[in-house]
């Protein structure tokens, strides 16, 4: 009988074990990932066609549109100076002096024009290649990157960092996003739930509690400052769509093209 239940109980230790191990192995990190981006500053330069087409579009708005006040008032000064060289009106040279005729204002305009300077649409940190700064590709949308480290390399990845217990995503991507980039980084997060995922394995070596992380994207939008790097000595970039895909892993960089706009 007592062998019987020392059979039983090797069993049940052995089964047990087992659960354990399986379970383990069953087990997965969860991480919150943030793409934060700079929206576009200005709008993009026309191509071409693009800019054929507005011109059509200018014109027919032109050809329907009614006379401005300034254009009326423009063909009443004509009229009227047409009738002062005729003899048919009397001038009153005291009015004449101090009206102020279309012909005037327009003279006025011209000049003012002359000195208006269209603003550069690139940055002295376009020409220095600046990746550290966001006032640069003022027509694209850039990226934050930062470099961390993930088993025993580095590599550059959205912000991210692994969920404690009793947080939810939301709040765990914004710790992480305040830890590694400082609090002087100012961004809008769009809403609760994660617009991407990725999921990758550990080496074999490492699998020791959790086979590997799983990773839910939030998107946010930069609203002022920067990567605190007083307090920071990560290396990070703001980077655009198409240096943002060479930069970044090949598997991972496929999951974040899905939510990239």
């Amino acid at each position: 009988m007592l062998r019987r239940l020392t059979q039983i109980s090797s069993k049940q230790l052995t089964r047990a074990q087992s659960t354990s191990t399986h379970a383990a192995k069953d087990k997965w990190d969860l991480y919150a990932g943030i793409l934060v981006e700079r929206l576009p500053v200005i709008s993009k330069t026309l191509n071409p066609l693009e800019r054929q087409f507005q011109d059509l579009l200018s014109q027919v708005e032109y050809e329907n549109s009614l006379k401005s006040d300034f254009e009326l008032k423009h063909e009443r000064d004509l009229v009227q100076k047409e009738l002062i060289k005729q003899g048919k009106v009397q001038v009153d040279l005291d009015d004449s002096v101090t009206k102020q005729t279309a012909q005037d204002l327009k003279d006025a305009y011209k000049e003012e024009l002359k000195k208006f300077q269209v603003a550069s649409r690139t940055t002295p940190d376009d020409d220095a290649k600046k990746l550290t700064s966001t006032n640069r590709c003022l027509e694209d949308t850039l990226y934050l990157v930062i470099k961390q480290k993930l088993g025993e390399r580095e590599h550059f990845v959205l912000p991210q960092g692994l969920r404690k217990d009793g947080e939810s995503m939301r709040q765990t991507a914004e710790r992480v996003l305040s830890e590694r980039c400082g609090k002087d980084l100012q961004v809008l997060f769009y809403g609760n739930a994660p617009v991407g995922f990725h999921k990758y394995k550990y080496p074999s070596k490492q699998r020791l509690e959790s086979v590997g992380a799983k990773i839910f994207f939030y998107r946010a939008s930069l609203r002022a400052g920067n990567v605190n790097v007083e307090q920071q000595t990560i290396p990070y970039e703001w980077l655009p769509k198409e240096t943002l895909n060479k930069k970044l892993n090949n598997a991972y960089a496929e999951s974040i093209k899905k939510f990239l706009i």
